[in-house]
């Protein structure tokens, strides 16, 4: 005998499924998101918290020490003056993405727009990326330890094209989950074939 898949199982089936197992020793509320706010579809640009800045430099601060103290430990304790330069050039890279990451960080932005969500980020190298809402598979929402104590999130859109897969950084809470809401609602509507 074949059970439809939508056709509910009873609580004490031929199988011995109890249907409140699923629920017996584990938590009593699952944590919601904090808001219901749908967003506009108003073909209007979208900037990212200026936390993100905040949190990207202590990071890269916190890289820089690690770094620093590798590299010392290495030409002191174990007699390789070799490690200062290597230990010197990472430190400079990271020196001066740290002085371009504010103007990055102002250069990226979304526009939700009627059939898609328009990207962009980029000064120098420009880059502009437009993913329909029907070919989304997939939005997630991504915090790091120092993302959540800055209240900065990454939300993260999957196509079936891995080419315009699209992270937007720096967003806060509240926008990560309203902006996920809506465009699984609107992918939802507007979802096409493959």
């Amino acid at each position: 005998m074949t059970q439809n898949p939508l056709t509910p199982i009873p609580p004490h089936s031929a199988q011995g499924t109890d249907p409140g197992a699923l629920d017996r020793g584990t938590y009593t509320q699952l944590r919601t998101a904090r808001n219901e706010a749908r967003l506009e579809l108003d073909g209007v640009w979208h900037q990212i918290s200026p936390r993100y800045v905040v949190s990207q430099i202590v990071q890269n601060l916190i890289f820089i020490v690690v770094v620093a103290v590798i590299a010392l430990v290495l030409t002191f304790v174990l007699d390789q003056p070799w490690a200062l330069i290597p230990g010197g050039v990472i430190v400079l890279i990271t020196l001066i993405t740290l002085v371009i990451l504010p103007r990055q960080a102002r250069a990226i932005g979304y526009m939700l727009r009627a059939d898609d969500i328009v990207f962009r980020k980029g000064i120098l190298w420009q880059r502009m990326i437009a993913v329909p809402y029907g070919r989304m598979q997939l939005v997630d929402i991504t915090q790091g330890p120092l993302d959540r104590a800055f209240g900065v999130s990454q939300l993260k859109m999957v196509t079936a094209a891995a080419t315009t897969g699209v992270q937007i950084p720096g967003l806060t809470q509240e926008a990560a989950e309203a902006l996920r809401d809506t465009l699984i609602e609107v992918a939802e509507t507007r979802r096409t074939g493959l």
